[in-house]
């Protein structure tokens, strides 16, 4: 059986809103986080992922609320990060309506938290996200939005991550952020080869040619950001540029005609 490749659709927002910017910086607004996710599930999107950039830098929870709303308005799996510091603060998440949850820096500070939140809330609900830049031959970690240097290998510390209990990999290419320049083959690659879970690529992503390179390169799933919320690629016409190229995806299922609705109506 093959597997079916995922696109994910991914909100960074700050201050309540989804905003978009180039390595991290330069955001710009770019739409109501609930609008949107209701929007990419109804396209087609296979998961949504909301992230709340600032609670980190900001040092406070996220978004509670806006997670419970978007949650109720989905039918699609969804993932959420931002401000998670605890295994309280994870399973908060999932009682607002989250299905995945996403820790990053609180991680990096302390790794035993990964096994904490992976025996409390399950390794399929444990998402260990990775901000890499490259360096040299390979690339390295940092932390709280990209602005503090770790010192981690980014292959190695994925390996840990697994270890220690994540579920899955949201593996980001600072370098590639924004850029729609392609998602870093190399970086996503070597991750995916060495761990045992499934790997979301993210950062670069321009067309359809650059989601499907990733995928080849190892990726179980492309978060895409930018290209969507700026109208450069629609999901359902994303998915099927994909299936021609011989990659596995679920398909939306078609609308009904205009006749279907007009005999419906009477």
């Amino acid at each position: 059986m093959t597997l079916r490749r995922r696109i994910i659709a991914c909100l960074d927002v700050t201050d309540g809103r989804v905003v978009k910017g180039t390595r991290f910086t330069d955001l710009v607004d770019a739409g109501d986080p609930v609008e949107l996710a209701a929007r990419y599930a109804a396209e087609g999107a296979d998961e949504i992922t909301i992230l709340d950039i600032g609670a980190t830098v900001d040092a406070r929870p996220a978004l509670l609320d806006l997670i419970s709303r978007a949650a109720a308005s989905l039918d699609v799996p969804l993932s959420v990060g931002g401000g998670v510091r605890s295994v309280d603060d994870a399973a908060a998440f999932l009682d607002a309506g989250a299905d995945k949850v996403a820790v990053n820096s609180a991680a990096l500070r302390d790794p035993s938290l990964i096994g904490r939140l992976a025996d409390r809330l399950g390794s399929q609900s444990v998402v260990v996200a990775i901000d890499a830049a490259g360096a040299g031959d390979g690339w390295w970690v940092r932390a709280v939005a990209a602005t503090e240097e770790t010192g981690r290998d980014a292959v190695a510390w994925a390996d840990e991550a697994v270890e220690r209990g994540a579920g899955e990999l949201l593996v980001t290419s600072i370098d590639r952020d924004g850029t729609r320049s392609g998602y870093d083959l190399g970086l996503n690659g070597a991750i995916a080869a060495s761990v045992r879970v499934p790997v979301i690529a993210s950062g670069g992503a321009g067309d359809a040619a650059d989601v499907a390179a990733v995928f080849e390169a190892g990726a179980s799933a492309a978060l895409l950001a930018s290209t969507l919320h700026f109208g450069i690629l629609e999901i359902g016409k994303l998915k099927a540029s994909l299936a021609a190229r011989g990659v596995s995806v679920r398909l939306p299922a078609p609308g009904p005609t205009p006749e279907e609705v007009a005999w419906w109506l009477g």
